[in-house]
């Protein structure tokens, strides 16, 4: 990578080079384990003119996003997030009947079913043919296409502007951020709001969280890089909140630059906080590569010294980020023999890069095993809850990240 992707300058530097890597949801069918298995660098960088961190664009978002393997509403809390996101913008932006909302990169309409629930016209805006599928099986419009300022303006001729534009999660996926931002304001009206959930960079760099570096996710923003990114389209950012999901993530809340005003005091001092991590300067980098290593290191001497004791590991959970630590750490079935997952999609097929079958969650109370890995570590909470029942045959429960812990379940107390 030479060039930023958002400013366009040459003055990048390198933050973690995690090697190379299959696509993250690239699962493999049985046919294909003898076939080749193309990898890309995944090294992540940051622009000192911008302060936007990023991948280069090696994949296309055509290759990962036609077809895909994550369906949302397998996630009990992500539901109930979307559910709760859309009670507190019905009341704040005052939705009602003659209201229009849209979303882009909708899913399976886990989000827009409760829009639909409250009578309120909508729209989602999703490329992945199968889950666009499942969306509208579930009585939810949606579109079979990528956003961009063509497409934005063909909904906003067909259906009107948008008083509110959802983006949860898609930001970070779309290697022209200036193309992407002009097609949000090309859905808004011109009085509308716009709301993007990304993940925060801060916690990223602050909690070890790089196993969320995937080639899926092109860049990574703190607010100081989103003001920039939104302003590229027209948007200006109004409102920010900092939630939970993800490990830690930014909600955007942004208008059309000519009626936005100011922003925030929230965003204020989301950008106090910012700067005094350093995260405008390259001190707040420089340490995050060593860190990185030490999650490695953990991980694999407990797993080396669980086989050596004759004790059994296995995983929970076939996560995009899973594979970027499955990968990075070199974990292959002899120390991981399966993971297993509660998306159907994924069972019988097999991880990119480190070959672990993915089997249907009922295997682990059929098995037993010592210990479970548990991969999506941001869905901590739900997953302890979920998995109690490990607790019955004495198993416990490892959190590779931030750093390795391994919880009793029947207590909840960790204990390493």
């Amino acid at each position: 990578m030479t060039r930023c992707r958002l400013c366009g300058s040459e003055a990048m530097t390198s933050v973690v080079d995690l090697g190379a890597t299959p696509p993250c949801e690239s699962f493999l069918a049985a046919d294909q384990l003898d076939q080749p298995e193309p990898a890309y660098p995944l090294h992540l960088r940051v622009c000192t003119d911008c302060w936007l961190a990023q991948i280069p664009p090696l994949i296309t978002p055509e290759e990962t996003f036609t077809q895909y393997a994550y369906f949302s509403s397998y996630s009990t809390s992500w539901v109930e997030h979307a559910r709760t996101f859309v009670a507190d913008a019905v009341r704040r932006l005052a939705l009602g009947p003659d209201s229009f909302v849209v979303e882009v990169a909708s899913n399976d309409g886990y989000l827009l079913s409760h829009v639909v629930d409250r009578g309120i016209r909508c729209l989602g805006i999703e490329p992945s043919v199968n889950v666009g599928a499942a969306a509208r099986d579930a009585g939810v419009p949606t579109l079979t296409r990528f956003l961009d300022p063509a497409t934005g303006a063909d909904v906003r001729a067909e259906h009107g502007p948008a008083d509110l534009v959802v983006a949860n999660n898609v930001y970070a996926h779309i290697p022209d951020v200036v193309g992407f931002t002009r097609g949000l304001r090309a859905l808004v009206a011109d009085d509308g709001w716009v709301s993007i959930e990304v993940q925060h960079l801060l916690t990223l760099i602050e909690e070890n969280q790089y196993d969320t570096i995937y080639h899926e996710h092109f860049q990574y923003y703190t607010v100081a890089s989103a003001i920039r990114a939104l302003a590229s389209g027209g948007l200006a950012l109004v409102d920010v909140e900092l939630l939970p999901t993800h490990g830690g993530s930014i909600r955007l809340w942004a208008r059309p630059s000519e009626v936005a005003g100011e922003p925030s005091r929230r965003v204020t001092d989301v950008l106090d906080r910012e700067k005094a991590a350093g995260l405008q300067e390259l001190s707040g980098y420089t340490e995050f590569s060593a860190r990185v290593a030490k999650v490695r290191r953990d991980l694999l001497k407990f797993l080396v010294e669980a086989a050596e004791r004759g004790e059994t590991v296995v995983g929970y959970g076939a996560p995009g980020k899973g594979n970027t630590l499955l990968n990075h750490c070199g974990i292959r079935p002899d120390l991981l023999p399966y993971t297993v997952d509660r998306n159907p999609y994924k069972h019988g097929r097999f991880t990119p890069g480190t070959r672990i079958p993915v089997l249907p969650p009922e295997r682990i109370a059929a098995d037993k095993p010592d210990y479970v890995l548990v991969l999506p570590w941001n869905l901590r909470a739900e997953l302890v809850e979920q998995l109690s029942y490990v607790g019955d045959w004495g198993g416990r429960l490892v959190f590779p990240i931030p750093e390795l812990s391994i919880v009793e379940v029947a207590s909840g107390r960790v204990t390493a």
